[in-house]
């Protein structure tokens, strides 16, 4: 059976670490160098994802968001490390590094949106064209019969036929606009953001951080299937949107 750092080999030639922002905290964030037979795919590690590695017997989880992003000054019993490590649970997360990346959180999502002539923008986002024109509203509306949920939208005003598109936080509004988009498919935006994309002529889509990222968990876990079939691959039931929304 391979161990935590094979695992890790693999996760880094899918999502080179260089790729990773400055800022940012990737790697094996928790590494308690065991055999793994069973990994837990998942976009956060948070306590109901640790315990349901715990239940499904998994040494590793494999996520997006970092599980240690800022340095830790102190653990408590009740921190997801702490957990973690008693459990013998190692994590190894790709963020940044998995946005930017060939075949990533962003070029899946560029796929599902249907876009053609994709290329990178502002080094982790793709731009691409849509087959047919649409509205920004209609976009909103498409994006929540995909993903299941209500998305914000700001509408400048023309069709869009180029659309680029940036999971999670991403609202790269100066970018989007020098890469000649006509509108920003994104997670989450600020209200100033939104307010500067319509000034700026560019539609603005806003259709949550985890429905634009999750696409990548499925992708990551049949990836990490065929590479180790020997080993046991699940994508996590218990990680979810943190938000709760109205109808």
């Amino acid at each position: 059976m391979p161990r935590v750092e094979e695992i890790l080999r693999f996760v880094e030639e899918l999502a080179p670490k260089n790729l990773a922002e400055s800022w940012d905290n990737v790697g094996a964030l928790v590494d308690c160098g065991n055999e793994v037979t069973s990994i837990l795919v998942a976009l956060d590690i948070t306590e109901e994802v640790v315990v349901e590695a715990e239940l499904q017997g998994c040494q590793v989880i494999v996520a997006h968001h970092p599980v240690i992003f800022t340095p830790l000054h102190s653990v408590k019993k009740t921190d997801v490390v702490y957990r973690m490590i008693k459990k013998n649970i190692s994590g190894i997360c790709a963020h940044t590094n998995l946005d930017a990346a060939e075949g990533g959180v962003n070029d899946i999502l560029a796929r599902v949106c249907g876009l053609t002539d994709v290329v990178a923008f502002a080094q982790m986002g793709r731009i691409g064209k849509l087959r047919t024109p649409i509205t920004a509203q209609q976009l909103a509306e498409a994006c929540k019969a995909k993903f299941g949920l209500p998305a914000k939208y700001v509408d400048a005003g023309k069709p869009i036929t180029k659309l680029a598109v940036v999971g999670g936080a991403g609202a790269f509004i100066e970018e989007a606009v020098l890469a000649g988009a006509d509108c920003l498919l994104t997670g989450e935006a600020k209200h100033h953001e939104a307010i500067d994309a319509r000034a700026r002529g560019l539609s603005l889509v806003a259709a949550g951080h985890f429905a634009t990222e999750y696409p990548v968990v499925p992708y990551l876990a049949d990836k990490l299937s065929k590479r180790f079939n020997g080993v046991r691959v699940l994508v996590s039931r218990r990680g979810r949107d943190p938000f709760s929304y109205t109808e």
